[in-house]
């Protein structure tokens, strides 16, 4: 839904990225797409608030949750290099380097997780919202802040699989 926010995209940079599900989308979160008076941040905030708590969307459960890792722990290193997600059951939580060009990466991720997981779930059609969140971390003290809110998040929303959805090249 961000299509008018510009991305930043560059090379070695290390990137907070949140997509979800096409269907978690409802008016609360579209309401708060079209709030202009506050903070980009803060309105994702408020959607990842939501999202923990909305049933809406909920794919990424059970054995979905283990054919999500694998695809991003294998994800191609000439592309990216994943540091930690948390998968989330209708949304997932990135970080990563950028080894290319930010929408490259995106394609790459959400099309592959699309393709297995639709199998998975013999789903068809589109599984993710068009657009994602990015946000490019500049200092150790920022990487700290996203890398405890990613670590924490499924724990936060009270999932009793937190640990599963949580990965980690730290841990």
């Amino acid at each position: 839904m961000h299509t008018n926010l510009p991305h930043f995209s560059d090379i070695n940079q290390y990137q907070f990225i949140t997509f979800r599900t096409k269907d978690s989308t409802d008016e609360f979160i579209l309401k708060q797409l079209k709030k202009n008076n506050l903070e980009t941040k803060i309105i994702q905030q408020n959607i990842d608030t939501y999202l923990d708590s909305s049933n809406k969307g909920s794919y990424l459960n059970n054995n979905v949750i283990d054919v999500c890792k694998e695809y991003l722990v294998n994800i191609d290193k000439s592309l990216c290099k994943i540091i930690a997600f948390s998968i989330m059951p209708n949304h997932i939580h990135l970080i990563l380097v950028q080894k290319e060009e930010l929408p490259q990466i995106m394609h790459k991720i959400k099309g592959g997780l699309s393709y297995l997981i639709n199998s998975e779930l013999k789903k068809e059609g589109s599984l993710w919202q068009k657009d994602y969140y990015d946000k490019a971390i500049r200092s150790e003290k920022h990487f700290e802040k996203t890398y405890n809110y990613v670590k924490h998040n499924a724990i936060k929303a009270g999932l009793a699989d937190h640990e599963k959805r949580f990965f980690s090249i730290y841990e």
